[in-house]
C-alpha cells in the first residue's frame, strides 16, 4: 500500500492547536486574576473568560485532530498495512481528509472521535453515555455526531469536482463512497441498519477486501485516476 500525507499541514495545525491552549490558559487566568485581584473590573475580566473560552474551543478542536496520538491517519495506515501496492491512501492531499483508490473502489474514509455507543434510529445518527468527559467533550469540545449524512454529501461532491478538475477531458468521474471509522477503542456500534457503512480501524481492511470482490471499478479507470493525484508517498508493508 501507498501513503501520501501532507506532513507540513499537520504539523502546522498540530502547532495552532498546542500555541491557541497555552494562550486560552494564559487569558483564562488573566480573567481569574482580575476577577479576584480587581473586582472593580469585572467587565475587563468577563471578557477575558469569554476570550479564553473561545481559544480553548479552538484549542480542543485543533488538538482533537491534530494533536492526538494515534492519529486518524496514523490509525488507517496501521489497520491496512498488506492490502497490497494496488491501493494508496492520500492524507490531506485532496478536498477530502482521507481519501483511499484502489481495487475497492473509491473510497472517502471519515474519521469520528465518539466514545461510548454510537446508535442509528433509522433517520439519524446518536451517540450515548461515555461518562461525565465524553459528555462534557460532545458539548463544549465539538466531539458531537453532526449529520454523516450531510457530511457524506458534501465530501462526495468536493471529491468529484476535484477529479473532475483533473481526469483527461472525456473520462468519466468513478462512483465515490464513503466509511464511517470510528476510532475509539471502547466505542460500541448498534448500527445495523445504517445507509452508511461504519466501523472500528480493525475491520478497515477486511471491509475492503469484501467491496474489492464486487470489482467495482475498472483497471483501465483505476490507472486514470491514479495518474491524476498526487505521486509523491512511501509504501508499506
Amino acid at each position: 500500500m501507498k501513503t501520501v500525507t501532507n506532513t507540513k499541514l499537520i504539523k502546522r495545525n498540530r502547532k495552532i492547536g498546542q500555541y491557541t491552549t497555552l494562550a486560552a490558559l494564559g487569558v483564562l487566568g488573566l480573567g481569574l486574576y482580575l476577577t479576584f485581584a480587581m473586582p472593580d473590573k469585572f467587565a475587563y475580566s468577563l471578557a477575558c473568560l469569554l476570550f479564553g473560552f473561545f481559544l480553548s474551543q479552538i484549542g480542543i478542536y485543533f488538538g482533537n485532530r491534530w494533536g492526538r496520538s494515534p492519529r486518524p491517519d496514523e490509525l488507517i495506515n496501521k489497520n491496512m498495512k498488506g492490502l497490497g501496492r494496488e491501493y494508496t491512501i492520500y492524507h490531506f492531499t485532496t478536498p477530502a481528509s482521507h481519501f483511499l483508490v484502489g481495487p475497492a473502489g473509491l473510497w472517502v474514509i471519515l474519521p469520528y472521535y465518539q466514545g461510548g455507543v454510537i446508535l442509528y434510529d433509522g433517520k439519524r445518527w446518536r451517540s450515548k453515555g461515555g461518562g461525565f468527559a465524553r459528555s462534557y467533550m460532545r458539548v463544549f469540545g465539538q466531539e458531537s455526531m453532526g449529520r454523516p449524512d450531510l457530511e457524506t454529501n458534501t465530501e462526495i461532491q468536493s471529491v468529484k469536482r476535484y477529479l473532475e478538475r483533473l481526469l483527461p477531458e472525456g473520462t468519466p468521474v468513478p462512483e465515490v463512497r464513503v466509511a464511517l471509522l470510528f476510532t475509539d477503542p471502547k466505542v460500541e456500534l448498534k448500527i445495523e441498519d445504517a445507509p452508511l457503512p461504519a466501523m472500528k480501524p480493525d475491520g478497515l481492511k477486511e471491509f475492503l477486501k469484501r467491496a474489492a470482490k464486487e470489482r467495482p471499478i475498472t483497471e483501465l479507470t483505476l490507472a486514470a485516476v491514479r495518474d491524476a493525484l498526487p505521486k509523491a508517498g512511501k509504501e508499506e508493508e
